[in-house]
């Protein structure tokens, strides 16, 4: 029988300047906030944050994020917040610190607002988060019961993180419909158990859509740190957009492929998520039989944001077919999304698929 369901943020604010609006919006959830944040985020938003929630009159304790979505920094900062009796955990930077974020305020019982500071990935709106070991190896999904009761996007300040990061955000959202269409076509389930909802499916396609037609001009604009109508639709494509998209019409190879590149060890931990996810992008691109113009086009837009699209550029021109066929075992493994785009497809198509986007790749001009 089918079961069609949509899930999203119970309120999403954006706009240049709106973390000063921070203290507006959490006295709804709570009193006492234990803010999450690493050395870095903190240092560039850390002041106005403290301004925001002490003209609201919330308490707060602040707890450095050590760097790794993993179940031992969720145990140290949940442990943290029940000391300091917060009421409301508040998770402050990228992908992973939103992640762990959530995972605290679940463990707590808690509501959790999520401030991105970059547009770098599609975590905030959803109600999930990646696990990963403490060495950073992907580990699992996490689910929840609900997704983040706030969700405050300063495109100002995405503006001002480095545009490799928005660049990735943008290859992370342009998986969003390649893999919503895999879910649909193979009658797979969604990220939040259901069939995929025709809201989802539309939001994916829109994702995708504003994606191709603003994101390059909103990548330069992003250059100069300036914000543009163009950078604010792709901040909204990179972050709600994509959110929606994935989470209600589901994951398929892309993803699935990016976690399985954590079975080699190396440089391509450098790279970041979106990064990893575009190639995996290319590969489940390569594995549905795409038409070559199509891949050719999504070749050229990474080439233009500067995403990797050869083995040499993710630092794996070196690696064995043995390493890729672990990246295949890994982006198959149970609990994962391959599945979604082919049950039948085995380690080594995976690895097939990888050295032939590098193949092709090279001829695209």
């Amino acid at each position: 029988m089918s079961k069609f369901v949509f899930s999203s943020p119970r309120k999403y604010v954006q706009g240049s300047g709106v973390i000063e609006d921070l203290g507006r919006y959490l006295p709804a959830l709570g009193d006492n906030a234990l803010l999450i944040a690493d050395e870095i985020v903190w240092g560039i938003i850390g002041k106005r944050v403290e301004a925001a929630l002490g003209e609201a009159g919330l308490r707060y304790q602040f707890e450095r994020f050590n760097g790794e979505a993993s179940s031992n920094e969720i145990s140290r900062l949940a442990a943290a917040a029940k000391q300091g009796g917060t009421t409301l955990v508040v998770g402050l930077g990228g992908g992973k610190t939103l992640d762990t974020a959530k995972a605290v305020a679940d463990e707590l019982h808690q509501p959790v607002a999520i401030v991105p500071t970059v547009a770098s990935t599609d975590a905030p709106c959803s109600a999930l988060s990646v696990i990963y070991t403490d060495e950073g190896v992907f580990d699992s999904y996490r689910f929840y019961d609900k997704n983040p009761d706030l969700v405050l996007v300063d495109t100002a300040v995405c503006a001002q993180a480095p545009a490799r990061l928005f660049a990735s955000g943008i290859a992370d959202g342009l998986a969003t419909y390649v893999e919503a269409q895999a879910v649909k076509r193979s009658h797979s389930k969604s990220m939040v158990d259901g069939d995929p909802t025709i809201a989802g499916m539309a939001i994916a396609e829109a994702c995708e859509k504003t994606l191709l037609t603003y994101g390059y001009s909103a990548y330069k604009a992003v250059e100069q740190k300036l914000v543009t109508p163009a950078v604010e639709a792709v901040v909204e494509a990179n972050t709600l957009l994509s959110g929606l998209g994935f989470e209600n019409a589901g994951l398929a190879g892309a993803h699935a492929i990016h976690n399985g590149f954590t079975a080699i060890q190396g440089d391509i931990h450098h790279l970041t998520h979106g990064e990893k996810v575009a190639y995996g992008t290319l590969a489940q691109m390569v594995l549905e039989q795409r038409p070559d113009e199509e891949i050719a086009r999504y070749v050229r837009f990474y080439r233009a944001i500067r995403m990797p699209t050869t083995l040499a550029e993710m630092h794996l021109e070196n690696e064995t077919f043995e390493n890729l066929v672990k990246v295949g075992a890994l982006a198959g493994s149970e609990g994962d999304t391959l599945n979604n785009l082919n049950p039948n497809l085995s380690a080594e198509d995976v690895a097939h698929a990888i050295l032939a986007v590098d193949a092709f790749s090279k001829t695209v001009s």
